[in-house]
């Protein structure tokens, strides 16, 4: 059972702010404010240099809570600015030749999609996209029939932006293992949110973000590699940090994951993610995850309710991602008379879903998260700003 009270003292902006664009940008809890303010005060008294060196127990558990979060190994896992770079730090590693193929969904996230095709356009290879189903997410059975011996990579959106649908990545990921082909897996909606064995999942590799459903410092950002496929990827970019200088013609990649870090990062931000693990490892991610889809689920239904408004989630499985519209007001417009009444939400459009939404017959959502701190009164308050205008 979750302490809501506990949690949302620990939030003093829920009281002032109605918050429901958790997608976008979380509220931290204070342990994370203050684990990172901390650091920085402490580097503004001794300096970078000292300040990382008297944080190293914190740095170092940044590895243990990860892997535990995520049932690997703390080699497999580096701390990576964001979770677009972590992405790209990955998939720019893969060995790729003309003729090749990389399958992947029509609700791709727009930074991954568009570094496919930048890649497409470089090497010669060819991007297939996989069906979806009758509810909207990646059909397995459609995309295992478009595996060719070409394919060389499976990247799927665990939690597309433009929705509440989950995509079924376990399913995803036993066809990836039938047919040996290497599993990217963005997870930046579902952490935080949603429980992540990767063991279980079968992806080889998997990013994310600290800023969203985790509910750490924004410019903080993970990945996670497997042993299984780390030497065969060839990282984009070297330093001191992910490599030692041997001698004068010659150098070593650090082992594992490290090798995607660099040597100079926000050491205060790597703190404060870890501590954001840490706080959600302590309320319990089975807890989180239920919480969160029974706020979605109220939600969801109290908006379907109402005359005039439509909700557009997808999937069998759905998170606390909620996105809709209102007839006669646009989503921004909608947004912007939300957040004069003290209510944030997000807008999504085609520039971050060009494959779905336009699919769809949709330009722009609503996008309105909750999360775990949330509450049916808010939700009331919610819909009834809704309703409100035009």
């Amino acid at each position: 059972m979750i302490d809501v009270a506990k949690l949302r003292a620990d939030t003093p902006a829920c009281e002032t702010v109605l918050h429901f664009n958790n997608a976008g940008a979380s509220l931290m809890p204070a342990p994370v404010a203050d684990a990172v303010s901390a650091h920085l005060d402490l580097e503004r008294r001794v300096g970078g240099y000292e300040a990382e060196a008297q944080a190293a127990d914190d740095l170092a558990a940044f590895y243990t809570e990860f892997a535990a979060l995520l049932g690997c190994s703390e080699a497999e896992v580096a701390y990576v600015e964001n979770a677009t770079r972590a992405w790209d730090m990955l998939f720019y590693s893969l060995p790729f030749a003309p003729g090749e193929r990389i399958l992947t969904h029509g609700a791709e996230y727009a930074s991954n999609f568009l570094a496919m095709l930048q890649v497409a356009q470089r090497r010669g290879i060819r991007i297939d996209i996989a069906p979806s189903d009758a509810s909207g997410q990646v059909d397995v059975a459609g995309l295992e029939k478009q595996v060719r011996p070409e394919t060389r990579l499976i990247a799927l959106t665990h939690v597309p932006t433009q929705g509440g649908l989950v995509n079924p990545a376990e399913a995803v990921g036993r066809v990836a293992k039938r047919h040996g082909i290497p599993y990217l897996l963005d997870a930046c909606q579902s952490v935080g949110q949603i429980g992540l064995d990767v063991g279980r999942i079968g992806c080889d590799m998997l990013t994310g973000t600290g800023r969203k459903f985790l509910r750490g410092p924004r410019g903080t950002g993970f990945l996670y590699v497997s042993h299984a496929i780390v030497e065969r990827l060839d990282p984009v970019f070297i330093d001191m940090r992910a490599a030692t200088w041997t001698g004068p013609g010659e150098f070593e990649w650090a082992p594992g994951a490290r090798r995607f870090e660099t040597w100079e990062s926000f050491v205060a931000g790597r703190i404060g993610l870890m501590r954001a693990v840490r706080y959600a490892r302590g309320i319990g991610i089975d807890a989180i995850e239920a919480r969160v889809r029974v706020l979605a689920e109220s939600l969801r239904d109290a908006l379907a309710s109402k005359a005039g408004i439509t909700v557009h989630d997808l999937g069998e499985r759905r998170c606390g991602i909620v996105t809709f519209r209102k007839q006669g007001e646009s989503p921004a417009l909608l947004q912007r008379r939300l957040r004069d009444a003290g209510i944030n939400v997000s807008v999504t459009g085609p520039v971050s879903a060009q494959l779905d939404l336009p699919a769809r017959g949709l330009d722009e959502l609503v996008r309105a998260s909750v999360h775990y701190y949330n509450t049916d009164d808010e939700i009331e308050r919610f819909v009834n700003a809704v309703l409100a205008g035009p």
